[in-house]
């Protein structure tokens, strides 16, 4: 069997987990052998996991979370903060990305809200959906930029065509006319097409006030609450039990104490 020609030709074809396969199997024991269906069923199957698994990371760094190694296995529903165990696990599912519709996350600061929006983008990841994080003062900055130097059409194409726009510190402070139109033109382009993670401190109740022009927060909380599954953190900060002594305040007690 010409061993290292087939393997050339596969690697050659882009083939990595197929040419992985092959040759493990070849270098199996006489006893162990298989049927040539067995060889092509198994050698398919890598090359399944490994594309799977690029395509994952791809879509990882592509989607840029800021916290990217948080994943809905790591969710600790033992502390107090008001999370549903059922109604978590069955948004990890994906149904709602199918659908088209959203999550609204809101609670205190330090009560986890990015970090579960992370594990949420990642879950979705894997489902194979496109998601992208974005900060929303970052989201402005840009938005502003780009209609500065001709990019506003395009950067709103990407982000509208984004399966889960994550859009993380909502309501941080007031908005202004342009921004508003920025907001309701990308909801607009994304309405019942894409879904969209809104992480806040802001209670919705407060929302409209928030946007201020209310017929502008008429039609963008249209297109966003009445979509949207809601889930509220409670609880303290989960950073306190985390915070260490300042390295200030140590050097100064070993000062004070001379």
């Amino acid at each position: 069997m010409l061993t290292h020609p087939t393997l050339d030709q596969m690697l050659a074809l882009g083939l990595s987990g197929m040419a992985t396969a092959y040759r493990e199997l070849a270098d199996q024991p006489p006893s162990d052998d298989l049927s040539r269906d067995e060889w092509l069923g198994l050698m398919l199957d890598r090359e399944i996991a490994v594309r799977a698994d690029k395509r994952l990371t791809n879509r990882l760094v592509t989607a840029k979370l800021r916290f990217p190694d948080a994943c809905i296995e790591n969710i600790d529903f033992a502390a107090k903060r008001g999370l549903d165990r059922r109604q978590i696990l069955s948004l990890a599912q994906g149904a709602w990305l199918k659908a088209h519709e959203h999550l609204i996350l809101t609670g205190q600061t330090g009560t986890g809200k990015t970090w579960l929006a992370c594990a949420i983008g990642r879950q979705a990841a894997r489902l194979d959906y496109s998601v992208l994080y974005v900060r929303m003062p970052r989201l402005f900055e840009d938005l502003a930029l780009a209609r500065l130097d001709g990019r506003f059409p395009r950067l709103v194409d990407k982000l509208a065509r984004v399966q889960l726009l994550i859009l993380d510190d909502w309501g941080t402070h007031a908005l202004t006319d342009q921004q508003r139109r920025d907001l309701l033109e990308l909801f607009e382009e994304r309405y019942r097409r894409k879904s969209t993670l809104i992480t806040a401190q802001l209670p919705v109740a407060q929302w409209h006030e928030m946007i201020g022009d209310p017929t502008i927060a008429d039609a963008i909380l249209d297109r966003i609450v009445h979509n949207a599954h809601r889930i509220t953190l409670q609880g303290d900060s989960m950073r306190k039990p985390k915070s260490r002594p300042l390295l200030t305040q140590t050097q100064n007690n070993e000062i004070n104490s001379r």
